[in-house]
């Protein structure tokens, strides 16, 4: 049997499947058309106005910057983690190995002191939380 049966059998399935789904939930799922589901919103709130001028926090888009750094950092990590014990045993030295990594992390953490003497982790408290605590403290 030819190998591009089976790698043709699966990606039919792989899209038949999802597709099929799809199709069937159409058919047997129920159909209510209101005004409220045909809105923005699909809680039945009516929106007052275009989001298109709302302004956004930085905050929100320098934790998720800083997030997908040391999430990349993970995922570079993991290799060299699995080589790192073979590595060893083969007889590599200690300093070849360690060094590069060492060098990678050392300029992570420079980076995040950094980012955080910015201020790009410090959020601004809110004025109604500000004065709970300072009435709780009183």
């Amino acid at each position: 049997m030819n190998q591009w049966i089976a790698v043709g059998a699966l990606a039919l399935m792989g899209v038949g499947i999802p597709l099929g789904m799809i199709a069937v939930s159409s058919l047997i799922r129920p159909s209510v058309p209101e005004q409220g589901k045909s809105s923005t919103y699909e809680s039945g709130e009516i929106p007052t106005k275009s989001a298109i001028g709302i302004q956004f926090n930085i905050q929100y888009y320098m934790v998720a910057l800083l997030f997908v750094v040391f999430d990349i950092e993970t995922v570079l990590l993991f290799p060299w983690t699995v080589i790192y014990q073979p590595a060893l045993e083969s007889g590599v030295g200690l300093m070849t190995l360690l060094f590069p990594m060492l060098v990678f992390i050392g300029v992570l953490v420079i980076g995040l002191v950094w980012a955080w003497r910015q201020g790009a982790v410090k959020w601004a408290r809110s004025e109604a939380a500000t004065r709970r605590k300072t009435e709780h403290n009183s």
